[in-house]
């Protein structure tokens, strides 16, 4: 199973997610997306998933608490104890023996991440 992990601001637009996807590696193959909980009701993210044609995976945030990253951000580490939303994300979405295929990508006005995980399900 391949799940897209996103992070995301909360002015983010649809366009800055698919740009920040299509940088990780695009939506083909992908069984769902991720994002923490408090995220996943947003409206660029539910029209991604339906341009997708994929599900949306809510992670609760202590879920993502502790979950290795190869990419840092402090203040992601001092907010949600893991050092990149979208790696950790997709990493818990998609099962306890998931890894990462693509690491944490950007989009260029910086409001969007994502990184792309393939593993056995939850």
């Amino acid at each position: 199973m391949k799940v897209a992990g996103l992070g995301f601001k909360k002015d983010v637009t649809l366009a800055s997610l698919r740009e920040a996807l299509l940088a990780a590696g695009g939506s083909d193959g992908l069984a769902a997306v991720a994002t923490i909980s408090d995220k996943a009701d947003a409206e660029p993210l539910k029209q991604l998933a339906r341009e997708c044609g994929v599900p949306i995976r809510a992670v609760p945030t202590e879920m993502l608490a502790g979950i290795a990253t190869p990419t840092q951000s402090q203040l992601i580490t001092e907010k949600f104890g893991t050092g990149s939303v979208a790696e950790a994300a997709a990493l818990a979405a998609a099962g306890p023996r998931a890894r990462l295929i693509a690491t944490r990508a950007v989009s260029r006005d910086r409001t969007a991440t994502a990184a792309i995980a393939e593993g056995d399900g939850p």
